[in-house]
Formats: C-alpha cells, sequence, structure tokens
C-alpha cells in the first residue's frame, strides 16, 4: 500500500496542534506495518534549516492556478519540492513544497487572509508532484479543510488524468473548521453547493468556496478522530450547517481514535519530569507532585488534590463552567488548581484575577510551554477537560500514561478513551458527565474528590488509567483498513465508469 499523507502541520517541522502530532506518529505506525507512506508539506519560513537540511527533487514544479491569459495574476506558481537529507529510523520521507512568497516568508503556519491561496496551491501542488512519478501512491490521505481542496482537484480537475484518476482518497476530520470565510453566516448569494468547479485560486469566488464540503462530497472515504465523534456530526447541535450532509454522507463517514506514542509519552523514561516513575513504583510519583507545586509557588502539600487545565483557552473547552464553579470548589475543598494555555482575553483575566485572590491555591502559566504539560501529567492528581466538543481528545490519553486521572464530559473521542469509574464494580479510569451544565461538571469533580480521599481505591484508579492501551498501532491497523476500502471503491468506480461498463449497462437496459 502506497500512501500520500498530505498535511498543512506536521510535527517537527510545524507544530501548532494535534494535526501535527498525527501527522508524525501515525505514518510512523503505518510504516511498522508494512505500509509504503509518504509525507507532503509545506517548508514554511518556521522550519529550520541548518536542523533539517534539504536536498532537491524536482526545481520549477509549476501549479495551475485556474487563472486565465487574460488575468493579472499568474497562470501558474512556481515551487520546489525538497526532500530531507537526514532521517530517524523508521520516519517516512517527507517532501517539502517551497514557495517564497506563499510559505517561506511567512512566520506562522496559520492565521493568513490567503490562506485559501496557500492551502489551494499545497492540494493542487501535490498534485503536480505526483504527475512528475517521483512517487505514485495508491491513496492520497487528506487531513482536515487545507487539503480538501486536493480531493475536489482529483476528482475534478484531473478525472482524465491517466495517472491520477486511479489514486483513492480518505480524508481525515479533526475539527470542523471549513476555511477562513464565515460559511456559518454565509448569505444565500455566497452559499457553496460544493459542486461547481473550483474557481481561480485569486478571485473571490474561490475564497467563498467551501473546500470541507468539497472533500466531503467527493472523497472515496471520510473518517473523524473518534468514534463518537462520527456519531455527533449528524446532528445540528455539533455539525451546524454541514449536519444534513454528513447525514446524506453517513455511509462513508466513520471513525477511528487518535493514538499515543508509548515510548514518547512514558513516566518511566521520559527525562521532563523530576522523579521516573511506572506502575510497580508510583510512590516515586510524590516527587513530581512536590516539583509541580513549587513549580507554580503553591504551598508543597503531598496530601492536597492537584486539579489542572491544560489546552487551549477556548470556550470549546469548557473554560465557563471551570469559571462558574472553581471558586466554590477551593472555598469548600482543600484542594490546589493549575492552568497552563493561552487564547481569550476573558479567559485569562479570569484565571489572572483568581491566582492573585488565592496564590497559595491557584497557580497558572498563561503563555506557549511544550514542557509543562508532562510535568502537570506527571505531578496532577485530576485533569480537567469538561469540553463542549472534542472530536479526539488526546490530553485525556496523555494524562491517564502518567496516571493524572481525566474528569471529562462524555463527548467526541473523550467518550471513548474515558470510562467513567463505577465504586461498586471498582473499574473505570476517570470521571465523566453528560451534559454541558455547570451542576453536571461540578458533580463529577465532586466525585473525584471524595474518591480521593480513599487513597487505596485511587491508586487502584491510577494504575488502571496508566494500564490503558491507546498506542498508534491499533490506530494504525484501522486505518490500513479504510486505506484497502477506499483503494477498492475507486478501483470499482473506475470500472464502473469505463466504457465497456457503459455499454454493457445499456445493454442489459435494452434487452430487460
Amino acid at each position: 500500500m502506497k500512501v500520500l499523507f498530505v498535511s498543512a502541520e506536521v510535527a517537527p517541522f510545524s507544530s501548532v496542534g494535534g494535526l501535527s502530532q498525527v501527522s508524525y506518529f501515525l505514518p510512523r505506525a503505518l510504516i511498522k506495518q508494512g505500509a509504503d507512506v509518504r509525507i507532503f508539506t509545506p517548508k514554511y519560513g518556521i522550519i529550520n534549516n541548518q536542523q533539517f537540511p534539504t536536498r532537491s527533487v524536482i526545481k520549477e514544479l509549476k501549479v495551475p492556478t485556474g487563472e486565465n491569459k487574460n488575468s493579472l495574476h499568474p497562470q501558474k506558481l512556481i515551487c520546489n519540492v525538497n526532500t530531507l537529507i537526514k532521517t530517524k529510523r523508521g520516519d517516512p520521507k517527507v517532501y517539502l513544497l517551497e514557495n517564497m512568497e506563499y510559505y517561506e516568508k511567512r512566520a506562522n503556519v496559520y492565521n493568513y487572509s490567503d490562506d485559501h491561496i496557500r492551502f489551494g496551491l499545497l492540494s493542487r501542488g501535490a498534485l503536480e508532484f505526483i504527475k512528475k512519478k517521483e512517487f505514485v501512491p495508491d491513496l492520497i490521505h487528506c487531513n482536515d479543510w487545507h487539503t480538501a481542496y486536493l480531493i475536489d482537484f482529483l476528482k475534478n480537475a484531473y478525472k482524465n488524468d491517466p495517472i491520477l484518476k486511479k489514486i483513492a482518497s480518505l480524508l481525515s476530520i479533526h475539527n470542523l473548521y471549513q476555511g477562513i470565510f464565515d460559511f456559518e453566516h454565509a448569505s444565500e448569494m455566497d452559499f457553496d453547493d460544493g459542486k461547481s468547479r473550483l474557481a481561480p485560486f485569486f478571485t473571490e469566488r474561490f475564497y467563498k468556496q467551501n473546500a470541507l464540503k468539497r472533500g466531503l462530497i467527493h472523497a472515496d472515504l471520510v473518517n473523524t478522530v473518534s468514534e463518537t465523534y462520527a456519531h455527533e456530526i449528524l446532528t445540528e447541535e455539533y455539525a451546524g450547517r454541514l449536519h444534513n450532509l454528513f447525514k446524506e454522507l453517513r455511509g462513508k463517514i466513520s471513525g477511528v481514535l487518535n493514538g499515543l506514542d508509548y515510548n514518547n509519552f512514558n513516566p518511566r523514561t521520559d527525562k521532563i519530569i523530576k522523579k521516573d516513575y511506572g506502575l510497580t513504583s508510583l510512590k516515586q510519583r510524590a516527587e513530581n507532585k512536590t516539583d509541580l507545586q513549587k513549580e507554580f509557588d503553591l504551598q508543597v502539600s503531598p496530601e492536597t488534590p492537584i486539579l489542572a487545565f491544560s489546552g487551549r483557552l477556548h470556550a470549546q473547552k469548557g473554560l465557563e463552567l471551570i469559571m462558574d464553579t472553581i471558586e466554590f470548589i477551593l472555598s469548600e475543598f482543600e484542594v490546589q488548581f493549575i492552568a497552563l494555555g493561552t487564547g481569550e482575553d476573558k479567559y485569562l483575566n479570569f484565571l489572572q484575577k483568581l491566582e492573585n485572590k488565592h496564590p497559595q491555591k491557584v497557580g497558572t502559566h498563561l503563555m506557549k510551554n511544550f514542557t509543562l504539560p508532562r510535568k502537570i501529567f506527571a505531578g496532577a492528581d485530576m485533569i480537567l477537560i469538561p469540553s463542549q466538543y472534542e472530536p479526539g481528545g488526546i490530553v485525556a490519553l496523555e494524562a491517564m500514561r502518567y496516571g493524572c486521572i481525566p474528569i471529562v464530559r462524555e463527548t467526541g473521542g473523550l467518550a471513548d478513551s474515558v470510562k467513567d469509574f463505577n465504586l461498586a464494580e471498582g473499574k473505570g479510569t476517570g470521571f465523566t458527565f453528560k451534559k454541558f451544565f455547570k451542576m453536571s461538571f461540578l458533580t463529577a469533580v465532586i466525585r473525584a474528590l471524595e474518591t480521593y480521599k480513599n487513597q487505596k481505591i485511587w491508586k487502584k484508579i491510577v494504575r488502571q488509567a496508566m494500564q490503558e492501551d491507546f498506542s498508534w498501532e491499533h490506530t494504525a491497523s484501522e486505518y490500513l483498513e479504510l486505506y484497502r476500502k477506499a483503494t477498492e471503491i475507486r478501483k470499482e468506480t473506475q470500472e464502473d465508469n469505463s466504457p465497456f461498463r457503459l455499454e454493457k449497462r445499456v445493454a442489459d437496459h435494452v434487452l430487460g
């Protein structure tokens, strides 16, 4: 199985969110299982040339923009394709699409007014790259709206290309962002049915065409990053104006829970945390709790439970529920609270004021930090993830790996990964609640804090959480099965469209 994995971000070159981690770990796991997986991604200006030296693979790759010869804009954008000179054992080959104007002169990966052009270029550039026959895959694995353009191009602009028309496509939905245009509140005049031809790059119409919708319509198969989320997006509550489309396409939509790299996230060998520990040496975890309390200038107290939040400070993450309840929790329980993350001002201001009001009980780090999350997972007792929606829920997997017990809302990947603790049976890996309501969240927190008082039971929950297996090997096997199905679908579609099949169908119809 030959797969080209196309993504807007890939760790460690361009790491913004969870997509970059999936784009690194999933291809590695697929390679272990025998697939030939290569990655195609932009060569952003943030990529360190000394750390990641490259060599040229294709010079002056001419990527059509769709503009005609009378346009003031170029008909083709000139790119280069490079590959890394050095790779770690087991790493996939990475192709970097190089364009000075749209990638290398940009300080960030996202959030530019011409992102639709930048990712339209990535999508069409990948197809033009394949046409050069450096690597011809059986399937192209696209991710989110940024590369959903590719699927539209593949099935329409290149439908008669002898090489490309045979290639299957899979679209993975990590979140439901549809582009940089506000499709949720678009007028009827700006409505995109997703079936018309993609407009030229530099037109207003291209800006208003819904890349995600088009990818959904034209992909051979679609998957979300958890099974529960695959069902949730069939409802208006989760998918907004796309829910009817998801219902229509439900036959080709499935869910595959993201994995976790158990070598990278391993409390027994982690150099970031204060003291390594494992299932047989849980007592040593206490040193990490002390280290965390010192890190956040909290009173050092081994018996005091630490509640933590680590992630984007955004409404989607359920910060409203924390804001509505944390003062009560701090006043009624002997507890400490830690918050790590960046985001919206109202949450930043609230957390700053909370820390000033409770300096011995609350600690915050309201800026980016890539090492503190592991210290939190290794030292905190509970992680708060009361999300409105959560497609994947990777933070819960990371926390459980380190014995930090998640308190989560049953949604998306959180519902698929965290098992609510049942005292009667003694089974479970966390504490869950269903409704997005402050009393529901508060009840789950109180259940956890009361259970924490019985350390024998608590340590059992910690062990059960640490023993969960969400390794990428399981995830990769499920993706390989999706790849096989997608290639079979593409092959059948090709055969159905062949002149012989069309002629046979006509004859069958005439002869009854």
